[in-house]
């Protein structure tokens, strides 16, 4: 087959993203033939020895894509070195082990709802970068009963580190005497974004759950629980929704 840069190859092989990879290859961890390899380099898998961290660069597996329903207190990631629950520990071992999958974007330690895993580092690339603005959905509840005025300032996007927000479309879903539960669509997902937006305004977030990713939706999907999205259930990573 023909020579493919490196770090195609390592998302293809679902060890992580093309992004994730270009920092595996700056930091000396890739080696083609016996020799560390370096950004920007190519390689035949079919020719050539590829190791990672001392280990040969497996085949790369067949593209599979899950939503997962991540509950409040697991951590979106593949290693946590201080022991916590990562969102690997909630599949089979066949599949938390053996197919490379890791997470396509994050939701913080606290926070629930759908998540998507994916063991394709192209895809991974395309969801996650900024410029394709999937749109995401969120379910919350505040603290308090915030204005109308507040409300409008939250859509039109609250700046975060002197750097603008851009809008999201907001509704307000139910109102309890000491907390609002609201419908965030929002574009964009910087860190802790909604936390710190709500927090600005003074309405805490007490619950944040994702509840649809694009057009897809959790469903009756349980929480801890995961299914596998059929081919035609994927993300168009061209198309903003």
């Amino acid at each position: 087959m023909p020579e493919e840069r490196l770090q195609k190859l390592i998302a293809a092989a679902g060890l992580a993203s093309r992004r994730h990879a270009e920092t595996l290859l700056r930091a000396g961890r890739v080696s083609v033939n016996g020799r560390t390899a370096q950004l920007g380099e190519r390689a035949d898998p079919e020719r050539d020895a590829i190791w990672l961290d001392g280990r040969p660069l497996a085949k790369a597996q067949p593209p599979l894509v899950l939503l997962l329903n991540k509950p409040a207190g697991v951590m979106c990631s593949c290693h946590d070195p201080e022991g916590r629950p990562i969102v690997l520990d909630l599949l089979p071992p066949e599949l938390a082990s053996g197919q490379g999958l890791h997470p396509v974007g994050r939701l913080d330690f606290h926070s629930r709802g759908a998540l998507l895993l994916s063991n394709n580092g192209a895809l991974t690339l395309q969801l996650t970068h900024p410029r394709f603005q999937h749109s995401k959905t969120y379910r919350i509840w505040v603290r308090g009963q915030p204005s109308q005025a507040v409300l409008d300032q939250w859509a039109r996007g609250v700046p975060l580190d002197g750097q603008p927000s851009q809008p999201v479309e907001l509704r307000c879903l139910e109102q309890q005497p000491d907390a609002t539960a609201l419908e965030l669509v929002m574009h964009e997902g910087r860190n802790r974004q909604i936390r710190r937006t709500a927090e600005l305004l003074g309405h805490p977030v007490l619950d944040l759950q994702r509840v649809a990713i694009g057009s897809i939706a959790l469903g009756e999907l349980p929480e801890g629980r995961w299914r596998r999205l059929d081919r035609q259930e994927w993300p168009d990573p061209h198309h903003r929704t």
